[in-house]
């Protein structure tokens, strides 16, 4: 499908519906559709289209207008729960007279170590303070990994990690503590609710490259060498002629 015909705009839509993209599971493509907005973290959202002016006690109509948030690329590398990078403006020592300033409002990061029960496994991440706290609403990291969307997460070793759970409940008889029948029943049962088919679970948190490189690794196929190729024929033409032989039977 030749792209310079049609807008620029609509050149995403087009290219997913030919080649190799179109031969992408339909799940991963699902799930590339289903978007929602992040919750709200360095703003507060009203929540409704009208309300009353306390002054006028006139209905005035309001819109929530999200803070523009820039997120580094280390923000991916790190569990930052939807908090990032907020520039705007600040007035000299506090007053209001003198000229405005520019600034860049930064998270506080921290080095944890958290521990997932599903991996059996510590990780030294780089989180924020509202992480912690969203893992202790959570009732635990393993249960924050799982319950959060992707948009919330917004951190690709948040999706990895997520992915690496989801293929242990899914392999839970090889994979989830294969020496300790009875821990691996309790963690089994515990987040049994997230569980998924495994051919679902292998592309949780894929980019779209990295989705498009394992269609092309599954679809790729070794040629078979030469020499198996005669091996065999050849072993297939000693059978056939040691069945037409004659049988020599000795007395």
């Amino acid at each position: 499908m030749p792209l310079h015909k049609y807008p620029p705009r609509i050149w995403e839509m087009l290219k997913m519906k030919q080649g190799i993209y179109a031969r992408l599971p339909q799940h991963y493509l699902r799930s590339l559709q289903e978007t929602r907005p992040p919750t709200a973290v360095h703003w507060k959202p009203l929540g409704v289209k009208y309300r009353l002016n306390p002054e006028t006690k006139v209905r005035e109509r309001v819109q929530d207008v999200p803070i523009p948030i820039y997120y580094p690329p280390e923000s991916q590398r790190g569990l930052w729960g939807g908090e990032g990078w907020v520039s705007g403006f600040k007035y000299a020592n506090n007053d209001k007279l003198s000229n405005r300033l520019k600034k860049c409002w930064k998270p506080q990061l921290f080095v944890r170590e958290l521990y997932s029960e599903i991996l059996d496994q510590k990780f030294k991440i780089t989180v924020t303070a509202r992480t912690l706290d969203v893992i202790d609403a959570a009732y635990g990291f393993d249960f924050y990994i799982l319950k959060t969307p992707k948009e919330d997460l917004n951190s690709k070793l948040g999706m990895d990690l997520k992915r690496a759970m989801l293929l242990r409940l899914a392999r839970r008889n090889t994979e989830l503590h294969p020496d300790d029948p009875a821990r691996r029943e309790m963690i089994y049962n515990k987040y049994k609710e997230f569980e998924i088919p495994e051919e679902e679970a292998e592309w949780v948190g894929l980019s779209l490259e990295e989705a498009v490189e394992k269609q092309r690794l599954l679809e790729h196929k070794e040629p078979t060498p030469n020499f198996i190729t005669c091996v065999d024929k050849l072993l297939n033409e000693l059978a056939v002629q040691k069945l037409s032989e004659p049988q020599v039977v000795e007395k």
